[in-house]
C-alpha cells in the first residue's frame, strides 16, 4: 500500500466520524438552538423537544470538545453555565441550515417518492 492511499483511508474514516457526530439529530437540534445566541442548558433542553438531561449532556460536551461549542460559567450562587456556538460551530450552523432549508423545499416530494414506492412493492 502507497502512502497516499494510507493518508486517503485515514482521512475517509475521520470524516466519516465526523459527519456521524455532526448529522446526529441532537447535535443539529443543538447547534439550531444555540445559533441565535448563548443559552443556559435548561433553555437548550426546552428549544429541543424530547432530549433526555443525559443526552443533552452528552452532546454538549461533545460539542464543547470538538470546539464547536463554548461553555462559560458565570461566578453566581448557584453557577450560572452558559453554552455559545463558536466560530466553528457557526459554520456548521449556516451548512445545517442550508439542508434544513433543501429538506423543507423537498420533504412533500419525498414522502410521495415514498407511497409510490410503498405502493409498487409487494406487502410482507
Amino acid at each position: 500500500m502507497d502512502v497516499t492511499a494510507s493518508h486517503t483511508q485515514a482521512d475517509c474514516r475521520g470524516v466519516s466520524e465526523i459527519l456521524g457526530r455532526v448529522g446526529d439529530k441532537w447535535t443539529i437540534q443543538v447547534v439550531v438552538a444555540l445559533y441565535l445566541g448563548p443559552l443556559r442548558f435548561n433553555g437548550i433542553k426546552r428549544q429541543v423537544g424530547g432530549i433526555s438531561q443525559q443526552m443533552l449532556t452528552r452532546t454538549l460536551k461533545t460539542l464543547e470538545r470538538d470546539g464547536m461549542v463554548e461553555r462559560t460559567v458565570r461566578p453566581s450562587t448557584p453557577p450560572q453555565v452558559e453554552y455559545t456556538l463558536t466560530p466553528l460551530g457557526h459554520s456548521l450552523s449556516e451548512t445545517v441550515r442550508q439542508l434544513a432549508d433543501w429538506a423543507a423545499t423537498h420533504h412533500r416530494q419525498i414522502e410521495e417518492n415514498r407511497l409510490g414506492y410503498d405502493s409498487r412493492r409487494p406487502q410482507g
